[in-house]
C-alpha cells in the first residue's frame, strides 16, 4: 500500500509539474501579412521573420511561430477569433478593425511607411484638374479591399464624390494601374506605390491629387497577452534598429525598424477610412 501511495504521489507531482510547464511550451502565433497587391511568396515571408521570432520566444518564454497570411478574409477571421497572439498587418483598415472589434492593441508601426499616400494618376494631356471632375468617369484602382483603395474612397468622399458616382475598375496588383491610364481604359488610376508614381511622372504623366497620409504595416497584440508582455515586445521592436545585431535581424524583412504610434490617433484615421 505504501508503494502504491508513493507511486500515486509521484504521479501526482509529475502531473502538476507538466501542467505548470504546459503554458510555457505552448507556441504563440505571429501572423504576418504583406498585403494583397504585391507579389511576395508566403514562404519567403516566413523566413524573413525567423530571427525576430526567435528573439520574441526568449522574451516571452514561449515558442513563437510565424504564420504568413495572404488572404485578408482569412486574416480577419483569425483576428476575430484571437487566433493570432501577434500580427504584422499591412492594411491599416484590417488592424484598426481588430483594435475596435477584437481588443487588439497597437504595438508599433513600421518605419518608412508612416506616410503612405494614394496618388491619382492622369495622362499628360488629361483635361482633369480636380477629383470632382471624376464624376461619371472611369478610375482604375488596386484590389477593392486593399488599403490603397480604402484610402482612395475616403479621399473621394472628402472631395464630395461618392464612389458610386465613378466607374471604378479594380485590379489585383498595383503595377497594372498605370496600364489602364496609358491605354485610355480609365481616365485616372490610383496607386500608393512610390516607384510607380515616380516612373509615371518621369514619363510626363501628371498627379491629379493625393490622399491623406496613413501609417500602414502595424504590429498588433492580442488581448490574450498581458500588458507587461506587450510592452516587452514593443521595447524589443522599437530598439531593433539601435544596435548592429538588431539591424542584421531587420535586413531580411527589408524594413529599417519600428516605432511607437498613438493608438487613439490610429483609430481616428480609421474613422476617416470608414472602418
Amino acid at each position: 500500500m505504501k508503494m502504491i501511495t508513493a507511486s500515486s504521489g509521484a504521479r501526482g507531482l509529475l502531473a502538476a509539474l507538466l501542467l505548470a510547464a504546459a503554458p510555457w511550451a505552448q507556441a504563440l502565433t505571429f501572423a504576418v501579412n504583406e498585403g494583397v497587391t504585391y507579389r511576395v511568396p508566403l514562404e519567403e515571408v516566413r523566413g524573413r521573420y525567423a530571427a525576430i521570432a526567435a528573439d520574441l520566444a526568449k522574451i516571452l518564454k514561449q515558442p513563437v511561430t510565424i504564420e504568413p497570411i495572404g488572404d485578408y478574409n482569412q486574416l480577419r477571421r483569425g483576428l476575430q477569433a484571437k487566433t493570432y497572439d501577434l500580427a504584422m498587418i499591412h492594411p491599416a483598415h484590417v488592424s484598426i478593425q481588430a483594435m475596435k472589434g477584437s481588443g487588439y492593441k497597437l504595438v508599433a508601426v513600421t518605419k518608412g511607411y508612416q506616410k503612405y499616400t494614394a496618388s491619382f494618376l492622369v495622362a499628360a494631356d488629361s483635361p482633369l484638374t480636380s477629383l470632382a471632375e471624376l464624376k461619371g468617369r472611369k478610375l482604375g484602382a488596386p484590389d477593392e479591399d486593399s488599403i490603397t483603395s480604402w484610402m482612395v474612397r475616403a479621399t473621394l468622399r472628402d472631395a464630395k464624390v461618392e464612389p458610386a458616382q465613378i466607374h471604378i475598375t479594380y485590379t489585383r496588383y498595383q503595377d497594372a494601374v498605370p496600364f489602364f491610364v496609358e491605354n485610355r481604359l480609365t481616365d485616372s488610376g490610383a496607386t500608393a506605390a512610390n516607384a510607380l508614381v515616380k516612373a509615371w511622372q518621369a514619363k510626363g504623366g501628371k498627379i491629379l491629387a493625393q490622399s491623406k497620409a496613413v501609417p500602414i504595416k502595424h504590429i498588433v497584440a492580442s488581448p490574450n497577452l498581458s500588458a507587461a508582455d506587450i510592452e516587452k515586445v514593443r521595447d524589443y521592436l522599437v530598439g531593433l534598429d539601435t544596435h548592429d545585431d538588431g539591424k542584421k535581424k531587420l535586413e531580411p524583412t527589408k524594413y529599417s525598424g519600428f516605432e511607437k504610434f498613438d493608438e487613439a490617433k490610429m483609430l481616428e484615421i480609421g474613422a476617416w477610412l470608414g472602418v
